[in-house]
């Protein structure tokens, strides 16, 4: 986490102060069932609820020397709460505190995260509808294929990020189990009904077996979630730097009043959003690995997962919702051409229409072969020579003899391209308006 790319609302959740407080709670409802149980006083309860506190540089300064952080923790606790500390963490182990307190801040950052992606949802739908009917050149392998609507592109970055979401739900509800089971998962120590207590009053779930550890294939589905929206983020953010290029400038990010966009030179209006995205991204995938990895641990636990989550816990949740809330905003600022996008659609002068022409004579009872033959000569005169595709076609005597001219013009329509663009708005957004 660096400043540069944090927001408070998301680093809140793992500064020290939230994660110690997340401990002590835990370890004071554990005491809770503890005393219901009879397994400790009732009267430690009402000194270990009012007095439970920590010092972090207390707590940083005994870890130091002990090179145990639920240790110094505890140290530090029990100099505020007194002799009654000696009840506290009966029974438990230090993952019982780690691995529920880690699932309840995961929980945390994707209700942030959900948060942030329905807003970007919100975004993206206004300017879907806004654009539903504004034409532009679909493209495949970065070349010319056939007429779309702006609103269609944004319509399937609807779609996906409404998949993400889902996505996110169910990790958030994989993720929300908590384990007070005590050394190796057994609950030798401790009574199952203390860990199903303390995982309803912290909204979790009891791990149903836990070896210690919570099993760590959740906490993978977790950070892999993550990297799926990651990648999202960049597909539209690559789709925008591809449309801003000065060749092709159909879209661009908003260039406030009193931006630069080179030192050098002062006519430069660079896509910096997107590209920033797009690294973004990167980071945020490059954490699904070590979460893959830290699956597979030694027996009933061994740590070698633990340094990895410090890092990618906080770094992982962060950096995506800091790229979230910058997709928002250059979404809903987004500047779009619609000039330029009919200017570039007619650039290959009727070359869209290939197809339409290919269809008609084959359904005019030409072969295929044939067919294709007919419109790839007339097309590749455009490509070569700059010539006009449609015509090119009206000089050619075998395909006016089988379309015939009226038949020719009519085929290029736009219209014809467009006709179910209600249909799909219809699939993704269930209204068409």
């Amino acid at each position: 986490m660096i400043e540069r790319y944090t927001r408070k609302e998301m680093a809140r959740i793992w500064e020290p102060e939230n994660r110690f407080r997340i401990w002590l709670e835990i370890e004071t409802l554990a005491c809770e069932r503890q005393a219901e149980l009879g397994v400790i006083p009732s009267e430690a309860i009402p000194v270990i609820r009012e007095k439970g506190n920590f010092d972090i540089a207390r707590i940083d300064a005994i870890e130091a020397e002990v090179k145990h952080d639920v240790i110094a923790f505890l140290t530090s606790v029990a100099e505020y709460v007194g002799p009654e500390a000696r009840f506290i963490h009966q029974g438990m182990t230090s993952s019982d505190v780690l691995d529920t307190c880690f699932s309840v801040q995961l929980v945390q950052a994707a209700d942030e995260l959900i948060s942030d992606l329905e807003m970007v949802l919100d975004s993206i739908r206004i300017r879907a509808f806004e654009h539903k009917d504004t034409v532009c050149m679909g493209r495949s392998h970065g070349i010319h294929a056939e007429p779309v609507t702006f609103g269609l592109k944004l319509a399937t970055w609807y779609a996906e990020m409404d998949r993400n979401l889902a996505r996110l739900r169910t990790a958030r509800e994989n993720i929300a189990t908590g384990a007070i089971s005590g050394a190796v998962g057994t609950f030798a120590n401790i009574d199952p009904s203390v860990e199903e207590y303390v995982c309803e009053k912290m909204g979790l779930k009891p791990e149903p077996v836990s070896t210690q550890v919570i099993p760590r294939d959740r906490h993978a589905e977790y950070f892999c979630t993550l990297a799926v929206i990651a990648s999202s983020i960049e597909r539209i953010s690559v789709e925008i730097r591809h449309l801003q290029r000065t060749e092709v400038l159909e879209a661009e990010e908003f260039f406030s009043k009193g931006q630069k966009g080179s030192s050098a030179m002062p006519h430069k209006r660079n896509p910096i959003l997107s590209e920033n995205l797009t690294g973004l991204a990167r980071l945020v995938r490059s954490y699904a690995i070590p979460a893959l990895e830290n699956v597979a641990l030694w027996h009933e636990r061994d740590i070698s997962h633990s340094s990895v989550e410090r890092n990618i816990g906080p770094d992982a949740t962060v950096t995506l919702d800091f790229a979230l809330r910058r997709l928002n905003g250059l979404i809903k600022n987004l500047v779009v051409y619609p000039q330029n996008m009919l200017k570039n659609l007619n650039q290959m002068k009727g070359l869209v229409f290939s197809q339409k022409i290919l269809l008609d004579l084959t359904q005019a009872g030409v072969s295929r072969e044939d067919a294709y033959r007919l419109v790839q000569k007339n097309a590749m005169k455009v490509w070569e020579e700059g010539k006009d595709f449609q015509e090119e076609l009206l000089a050619d005597s075998e395909v006016v003899k089988a379309l015939g001219v009226e038949k020719i013009r009519e085929s290029f329509d736009l219209n014809y391209h467009l006709k179910h663009v209600d249909t799909i708005f219809k699939r993704v957004f269930g209204t068409i308006s």
